[in-house]
């Protein structure tokens, strides 16, 4: 399946299809990523440039303005629904169908049919989107090749069921350990229990009240919660330790610098014996008063909402370029084993951008 060269020039529904029957599991994309190369390299009206497993393709028009189109071609592991299938009802099933290869072959379809954009765009696919931060192609693009991802504005085609979403969520995950002693429960006053010691931890995020801020004009809900407890030696042992883990998902004006200092002051007055960071990505602005992004929601139509969980948007924002997540399928079949899109859902994404980037 993966020896055919891909066909730009195909309708983004069998676009789609072609790519899921391209098998991209995370660490896996090198040959996606030489046929989505070898096919943009075809294109004259485009400059390309490869680092690893990302490619990035642009146009240099000497537009006033700089839009990038961006997804991952990685999926999850592949859960028997590879090849594609596409049904008598219009939906196409498939591993990546909805995140996010419907959303890559709207991309590749505006390289190959708008050679002549109101916008510059800047095309960029990249791998190990679906496993550890560090490994994230966006990431060490942004990291190698700064100048390759500068712009005005960004669109993340992430699965958003054809709505837009500004911006993303921070997320900050910390482990709250307590210490105690050890001894035998027939005589635990001769000990000191650490579980116990974390119940004013777990008091507190009971109690814990979260912010719901409104920026640019989007409300985002903050949430503070334990999300693993883990202690206990034995059935007969009074625990000497106990982690609880903390998982913040904070709005996006907040820093993260911000959010940790945050977090340290909800728990600054319990018994922690030590405090760890364990994994931490900031959030990211909407970026909807920008005037690229105006005439980006007059083009889509609808009315935005905000990202509650975290998307590489996060990364743009950091480099300076506001972004939000507009892409054909639905989050809430991504990684399932009965993943699908709607097809009309795809032209309909399509046509959209289309739009804008014609008018």
């Amino acid at each position: 399946m993966a020896e055919t060269p891909l066909d730009l020039f195909l309708d983004a529904p069998a676009l789609t299809a072609r790519l899921v029957d391209f098998p991209s599991v995370s660490g896996g994309e090198k040959a996606l990523a030489d046929a989505v190369e070898e096919a943009l390299r075809a294109l004259p009206h485009l400059t390309v440039d490869r680092y690893g497993n990302n490619v990035v393709a642009r146009t240099n028009l000497g537009r006033a303005e700089r839009v990038i189109l961006a997804g991952h071609i990685d999926t999850v592991p592949i859960a028997d629904n590879v090849p594609s299938r596409l049904d008598e009802n219009g939906v196409l099933w498939g591993c990546g169908t909805s995140d996010m290869k419907s959303g890559v072959a709207v991309q590749l379809r505006i390289a190959a049919t708008v050679p002549e954009p109101n916008r510059d765009l800047t095309f960029v696919f990249y791998d190990n989107e679906e496993v550890a931060a560090h490994l994230n192609g966006l990431g060490h693009v942004a990291d190698a090749h700064p100048d390759w991802l500068t712009g005005d504005f960004a669109v993340l085609l992430e699965p958003s069921d054809g709505q837009v979403e500004g911006g993303c969520q921070g997320t900050l995950r910390v482990l709250l350990r307590t210490a105690g002693e050890r001894a035998h429960s027939a005589r635990g006053w001769m000990g000191s229990n650490a579980i116990h010691t974390a119940a004013p931890i777990l008091a507190r995020l009971a109690a814990y009240e979260p912010r719901r801020p409104v920026i640019d004009g989007l409300e985002y809900r903050e949430g503070l919660n334990a999300v693993a407890i883990e202690g206990g030696v034995a059935g007969n042992v009074i625990p000497d330790a106990c982690t609880v883990t903390v998982n913040f998902r904070y709005a996006p004006d907040r820093s993260e610098q911000e959010a940790l200092a945050h977090v340290r002051e909800v728990f600054a007055d319990c018994d922690i014996a030590e405090f760890v960071v364990d994994d931490h990505s900031g959030a990211a602005l909407p970026g909807l008063s920008h005037p690229a992004a105006a005439a980006f929601m007059a083009a889509v139509g609808g009315t935005a909402q905000p990202k509650f969980g975290w998307t590489d948007v996060s990364r743009f924002s950091a480099v300076g370029v506001p972004a939000v997540n507009y892409g054909p399928g639905n989050p809430l079949l991504a990684h399932k084993r009965d993943e699908h899109v709607a097809v009309e859902r795809i032209t309909h994404c399509e046509e959209r951008l289309r739009a804008w980037l014609t008018a």
